[in-house]
């Protein structure tokens, strides 16, 4: 199971992180200091449905599969000729997964 970490820390380690076999669970409301972990999809497939019990109990829910996370924050920079800071990224990351997931 994930180490529980700051959201914005996931943010900045998205590249680092397994695209294809991780989900983000974090705590609501999702702020840049949510309490975050990433759980390995194996981990998920005898209950797919169901929080992890160890981020359920930190009182986290679905944030985003890392894929898209990624997808998000590579779509978005791309229209940016400085890349934008942590923290502005981090909140577009929140924006997606609150209005377009």
């Amino acid at each position: 199971m994930g180490q529980v970490v700051k959201l914005i820390q996931l943010v900045e380690r998205l590249e680092e992180l397994d695209e294809e076999e991780c989900i983000i669970f974090a705590c609501e409301p999702w702020t840049e200091d949510s309490d975050a972990m990433v759980v390995p999809i194996p981990e998920l497939e005898a209950a797919p449905d169901e929080i992890p019990r160890e981020a359920a109990e930190a009182g986290m829910t679905y944030f985003l599969e890392v894929f898209i996370a990624r997808e998000v924050v590579e779509g978005w920079t791309a229209s940016f000729k400085e890349k934008p800071s942590l923290a502005a990224t981090c909140r577009r990351v929140i924006e997606y997964a609150i209005n377009d997931a």
